[in-house]
């Protein structure tokens, strides 16, 4: 990812709420929550952040997305290569390249279980990552479209399937270094959902890390999640993997934003550290 984009993107992350911005500076770029960005982009962010549509999940229509072909870079060390994924969403025939990602899931803020001596079990919990809950079924769906746009078939890596209930929960990660913008939480104010999620009303109460240490916020919340993804995939420092191969690329996801419309009891939270992917 450009230096350039990087910084937009942390941009977006941080004034989801409007700012200002002369877009007299450049005609060729309109603002988005205070943020300059070029019109496609807009229309882009609008879509996925605002109007929320073409996300992944439970009984949703397929998404309107591909996923885009990655190039992978060696950090110089070790034997993983990394890349991240962005993606073409096709509006009303319009086709907007965008690095964000929308799902339907559980975004786990319940408290967990502390060691006998008063420490945590799951360091920085709520803090620099949380879990996530969606239906296996969704995450197979992001598999198969990592698939048909990048040719790289997705390992099972990092993915907790919970065969009882279908579900499968996700370690994601959470923005928390200093100058990097935290992921934000927001709340439905209008739960009128007739004319679909799409024409709900959102306020953002804080970041996710500061929604987490409120002690009547740490419940199970249902909504959508706003992601990037990043890949890596085993080579060596001097032959770059390609996808066809016997390599699969494992997916990182770190939340950007979240959508939030209530909260449920009919998830089973992890509470300690796994000890095996399956949870029987």
């Amino acid at each position: 990812m450009a230096a350039n984009d990087a910084n937009v993107n942390q941009n977006i992350a941080q004034n989801e709420q409007a700012g200002h911005i002369d877009v007299d500076e450049d005609p060729n770029m309109v603002q988005w929550r205070g943020n300059l960005v070029s019109e496609k982009e807009a229309k882009a962010l609008r879509h996925v952040f605002d109007n929320l549509q073409d996300h992944f999940g439970h009984q949703r229509p397929d998404p309107r997305v591909r996923f885009n072909q990655v190039s992978l870079a060696h950090p110089g060390h070790g034997q993983k290569w990394h890349g991240d994924v962005d993606f073409t969403y096709d509006i009303d025939g319009d086709h907007c390249r965008l690095n964000y990602i929308g799902m339907d899931v559980c975004i786990d803020l319940a408290p967990k279980l502390v060691h006998k001596h008063g420490q945590p079990l799951l360091n920085d919990y709520g803090s620099t990552w949380l879990y996530v809950y969606l239906p296996k079924l969704s995450i197979d769906r992001v598999k198969s479209y990592m698939k048909a746009g990048t040719g790289w078939d997705v390992s099972d890596e990092g993915f907790i399937d919970d065969t009882n209930r279908n579900m499968v929960a996700i370690k994601v990660k959470l923005c928390n270094e200093s100058g990097q913008p935290e992921p934000s939480f927001w709340v439905v104010k209008d739960k009128d959902a007739s004319e679909g999620r799409g024409s709900m009303s959102f306020s953002r109460i804080g970041s996710v890390q500061e929604v987490a240490a409120q002690p009547h916020q740490k419940r199970i919340h249902r909504g959508i999640g706003i992601f990037t993804i990043s890949m890596e995939v085993d080579g060596t420092s001097n032959l770059e993997p390609t996808p066809g191969t016997w390599d699969e690329a494992n997916l990182s996801f770190t939340l950007v934003s979240a959508r939030t419309w209530g909260v449920t009891d009919c998830v089973a939270p992890i509470v300690y550290a796994p000890s095996k992917r399956h949870l029987d």
